[in-house]
């Protein structure tokens, strides 16, 4: 779309344009674009507010409003055929009030009155993340539920507990399953705890110092479902807590897949083969025709190392900038983007990972062995009175001695025993 008749956002005082190579490294349109919907969100909401503050005159505010449904018409109606929008303008913000102008026609050129992309942007960003939390949110319900499904229909499967991947004690199959489980509460509950402070409405901020125009920024928060209001300009268009807060969430969520998925990966491998991945959710080798490789788990466990690297990375551009709002933060997005999509994709290919796999209750018992339930002997004595420590001695003695005869504890004598 041409950009013939658009004022830039910006620029009056300057005599040359931005050169073509600064314009592909400060451009963010391909990025932000995505935010579209929040940015038409957030303008009818301040077009709304300064009508109410009478700031714009009813005929201005409506062809303002009028404008803004048929500009994300056509965005909406373009993405969806072309995957990108062409407009020649730098970024989201600049396209909806180039577009704007076309429909409502010098009503537009008001609609940024006493509005900085610093707190548009701030503002926007917040709406998709309240809304794309909740996708992450119902995945990792979903993904829980499957857990528990299984561990109810598979609680009577007895397979071997690890430590330090040795055989330790056996357990049921469900404890393992509900283990992570509970990891995954707790993500949503982390996630939860987010919302609450994410719905904190920046917008009335301006660049800096606020707005000069006297806005009710309670009821415009109100209106664009926020709970609260920022209180301090400054840091309402600098902070990127909520972002750090996320991208650290997200990774640490990879992180409990990516666990999830190493398990799985070797319970599934023919050393231990009582998991057996489905067909859905492998892949084969090129070369070898019997391989049968867990693909989609490999690939959650190595999406976990990139979602902690983009927390990492953001975390370290924030550690350097000065106060309130510099450029260095439009890298927020992309990294916000990509590890919400990330993830989204880990959980669900997680999902129908676990919801279509079989586990193996005969192999799983066959890996048990005698050797794992010294524990419960020291038990048992201790229950017949002796001290663990004492107790704990014991056993290891019995241990030592079935080694040196080349037996396990089942299948060592009796006056063994005894004579320990």
């Amino acid at each position: 779309m041409s950009s013939k008749n658009c004022y830039q956002l910006w620029g009056g005082c300057f005599e040359e344009s931005a050169s073509a190579v600064l314009r592909r490294l400060n451009d963010s349109l391909d990025v932000d674009s995505r935010l579209f919907r929040e940015d038409i969100q957030g303008s009818r909401a301040w077009a709304q507010e300064l009508h109410r503050s009478n700031h714009l005159t009813d005929e201005t505010y409506e062809a303002i409003i009028q404008g803004l449904t048929k500009v994300e018409q056509d965005i909406e109606k373009e993405l969806s055929e072309n995957g990108r929008l062409l407009d020649g303008e730098e970024d989201i913000h600049s396209v909806v009030e180039c577009r704007l102008r076309k429909y409502s026609g010098d009503a537009a050129l008001h609609l940024h009155t006493a509005r900085s992309r610093n707190d548009q942007s701030a503002t926007d960003t917040r709406l998709w993340m309240s809304s794309s939390a909740q996708h992450l949110r119902k995945e990792l319900i979903q993904l829980i539920k499957v857990l528990v499904n299984r561990a109810e229909k598979e609680i009577d499967i007895i397979a071997p507990g690890y430590t330090h991947l040795q055989r330790a004690q056996p357990v049921r199959w469900s404890h393992f399953l509900l283990s992570y489980a509970w990891s995954l509460k707790d993500d949503v509950s982390r996630l939860d705890d987010q919302q609450n402070r994410l719905s904190t409405c920046p917008l009335g901020s301006g660049a800096i110092a606020g707005c000069a125009l006297p806005i009710d920024r309670h009821r415009l928060a109100d209106s664009l479902g926020f709970k609260n209001v920022t209180p301090n300009s400054m840091f309402a268009v600098g902070s990127r807590d909520h972002i750090v807060e996320f991208l650290n969430w997200v990774a640490l969520c990879g992180l409990h897949l990516s666990r999830l998925s190493e398990d799985l990966i070797i319970y599934s491998s023919q050393e231990f083969g009582f998991v057996q991945i489905s067909d859905k959710f492998s892949t084969g080798s090129s070369l070898m025709p019997q391989k049968r490789n867990p693909d989609g788990l490999e690939l959650i466990r190595g999406a976990a190392s990139v979602l902690l690297g983009d927390s990492f990375s953001f975390s370290c551009t924030l550690k350097g900038l000065p106060s309130t709002y510099n450029k260095d933060l439009q890298v927020d997005k992309e990294l916000l983007f990509k590890s919400h999509d990330r993830l989204l994709n880990c959980l669900k290919v997680m999902s129908g990972t676990l919801d279509t796999m079989e586990v193996n209750g005969d192999k799983a018992v066959k890996l048990l062995e005698p050797g794992m339930l010294a524990t419960d002997l020291a038990h048992a004595l201790v229950r017949k009175g002796v001290p663990f420590r004492k107790a704990h001695h014991i056993v290891g003695t019995v241990l030592r001695r079935a080694s040196a005869l080349g037996v396990d504890l089942k299948n060592l004598p009796y006056h063994e025993y005894v004579e320990i």
